[in-house]
């Protein structure tokens, strides 16, 4: 019997891709025959951004990247276009460019607490879709207090950055890995998916995965017989 298959994916709050690609990988998800394990690790696509950035996502792109606003326009649209057409509503008019260090400090808290997907979640819809500012102690409370977790500990473990350790421990990993963009997918800690590939693709690395298991497994058992 096959065993569950670990996916680390590396994204960023912030990321637009990263939520258009952790649909397609649930879509991916759903496809395959099997169970999986999804853990998020950190990555900061913006790390010198101030967290209360003084303008919209095109400012930022236009000014702190060096690209025309026309393009910077034209991108924004594609990428919404794309979301549309995996359910998400983005909202540029209303996104808070922004630092996302404490957010990815809240994912591990959230992750220490049994609720990392669902922070994952409700952090993605609250930048793109919502409006809400995912920088700042104060909100990010309330955004893990809709999920249930205890806010007032919330506010303690971010003012205190109980979990910076382990934001920091996931970028230098990344690093290691060689990784320079996200989303990135990591299948049994084997196969990298980079990118918000296709549903087929994700499901194609899983069941890959799965084959490989069931291949080790009955090696091993085959080996014990031969004793």
């Amino acid at each position: 019997m096959s065993e569950t298959i670990k996916v680390d994916i590396w994204s960023d709050v912030q990321c637009p891709w990263c939520y258009i690609g952790k649909r397609k990988f649930e879509a991916g998800a759903a496809l395959f025959d099997g169970s999986v394990e999804v853990e998020y690790h950190s990555f900061e696509l913006a790390p010198d951004t101030p967290v209360d950035f003084a303008g919209s996502p095109i400012d930022y792109l236009s000014e702190r990247k060096g690209i025309p606003v026309a393009q910077v326009t034209e991108m924004l649209a594609r990428v919404t276009g794309i979301a549309e057409s995996v359910g998400l509503h983005y909202d540029y008019d209303s996104v808070h460019q922004t630092n996302t260090v404490i957010s990815h400090e809240l994912l591990h808290y959230a992750k220490a607490h049994g609720r990392q997907l669902d922070m994952k979640e409700r952090l993605l819809k609250a930048y793109f879709v919502d409006g809400r500012h995912v920088g700042r102690i104060e909100d990010l409370a309330d955004l893990a207090a809709e999920i249930g977790l205890d806010r007032a500990d919330v506010v303690r473990a971010l003012t205190t950055h109980d979990y910076l350790a382990d934001v920091k421990a996931d970028v230098a990993q990344a690093n290691a890995y060689g990784i320079q963009g996200v989303p990135f997918f990591v299948i049994d800690g084997k196969y990298g998916i980079s990118g918000a590939q296709d549903p087929e693709a994700f499901a194609g690395a899983l069941r890959q995965a799965q084959a490989d298991q069931n291949e080790a497994a009955g090696t091993t058992a085959a080996a014990g017989a031969d004793r």
